[in-house]
């Protein structure tokens, strides 16, 4: 099982195996973590990521993490919320299994995730953290998981959830 903690910070000052990013289907650097991470990362980031030909909502793909103290970055892109009934929880729940597998697959122990699609993509916020944590707590990998919260709401509702959960 996972152990699961909740900090606020800037993810791309994580030391961890892997960082993952809230990215969008083209893999492109966009706005919000997804920028800061390509920013962070240098440019050998972007050309990277063009090479993997985008990614489907709710799949992850994997990147060296090169100037990030992370040596890996998992891009998954996160479901735009519209009213809950297009699949997006379903596809939130995916965007962190499939992210989990990957750093599995990559020989991580450390990983840590950003609150995915509850930025511009306008998913709901307690509802994605209730969402993030259940799919990271019944993962079944002995790993370490920290949800990296930028800002203070979103710190508060990941927090609230995994209390609710222990």
């Amino acid at each position: 099982m996972a152990q699961i903690s909740v900090i606020q910070g800037d993810i791309t000052t994580m030391k961890v195996d892997a960082i993952v990013n809230a990215a969008n289907t083209g893999l492109v650097g966009g706005g919000g973590v997804d920028g800061a991470i390509h920013r962070a990362a240098g440019p050998e980031l972007d050309i990277a990521c063009r090479k993997l030909g985008g990614c489907p909502t709710g799949e992850a793909k994997v990147t060296p993490g090169f100037r990030l103290p992370a040596r890996f970055v998992i891009h998954t892109p996160g479901p735009i919320w519209r009213d809950g009934s297009f699949e997006e929880p379903k596809l939130l729940r995916a965007c962190y299994v499939n992210s989990l597998k990957r750093a599995v697959e990559n020989g991580c122990q450390t990983i840590a995730f950003p609150s995915i699609s509850t930025g511009v993509y306008g998913y709901p916020l307690k509802a994605a953290a209730k969402i993030a944590l259940t799919a990271i707590a019944q993962f079944d990998a002995p790993l370490q998981v920290t949800m990296v919260c930028f800002e203070d709401a979103a710190f508060s509702a990941y927090q609230a959830v995994l209390n609710e959960l222990d």
